[in-house]
């Protein structure tokens, strides 16, 4: 049996897209020819050629890192390259332990849901508001119910007021097509 191979045909996935944070360029890979450059103690020592800047880094046991690369001629630092980047790294993780992220929780009701069925999502908001989370309580409206769709509205409003918890309402009550919705957070 003869198979020709160049008639089987091999998918070929793409892989996706990483992009990847611009490095920062030290000594020899600085590709400016001259550079402005800032010694360790954060004093300007003026314009110099790279090669010449790069042999003052290297005189103190010290690396040139270059600080921003966009400008003409590129600003560069003399100091330690490590201690550099550990500093970014300590500074973008308290920057990040500083953000405080929210999870929506969503709450759906009806227009005509039952008081029993109406107490649990009640217990359920109380219980995401006690845990710090935003919650979004959508009331949903369909077919006819959507001609009296003012009664939806009050039974949403009704249903904040019973929540025991103290809440504030973060994102006053919308009207979408399908019927209220309405984001309240914790106190």
């Amino acid at each position: 049996m003869i198979i020709n191979f160049k008639k089987i045909r091999r998918r070929y996935f793409k892989k996706p897209l990483v992009k990847r944070e611009p490095q920062t360029r030290i000594n020899e890979n600085i590709r400016a020819q001259k550079v402005r450059v800032i010694s360790e103690e954060g004093k300007q020592l003026g314009v110099l050629d790279t090669p010449e800047a790069i042999n003052l880094a290297k005189e103190k046991f010290l690396d040139l890192v270059e600080i921003s690369p966009k400008i003409d001629p590129p600003v560069c630092k003399i100091m330690d390259f490590g201690k550099y980047q550990y500093q970014k790294t300590k500074k973008e993780r308290q920057n990040k332990a500083k953000q405080k992220s929210f999870d929506i929780k969503g709450i759906r009701i009806r227009a005509r849901t039952n008081e029993h069925d109406l107490d649990f999502k009640r217990k359920q908001t109380e219980d995401f508001l006690k845990k710090g989370n935003k919650v979004k309580i959508e009331v949903t409206v369909r077919g006819r119910e959507k001609t009296y769709s003012d009664l939806a509205k009050k039974s949403l409003e009704n249903f904040i007021k019973t929540i025991a918890i103290p809440n504030k309402i973060e994102q006053e009550i919308k009207k979408y097509p399908g019927g209220y919705n309405v984001v309240i957070v914790p106190e």
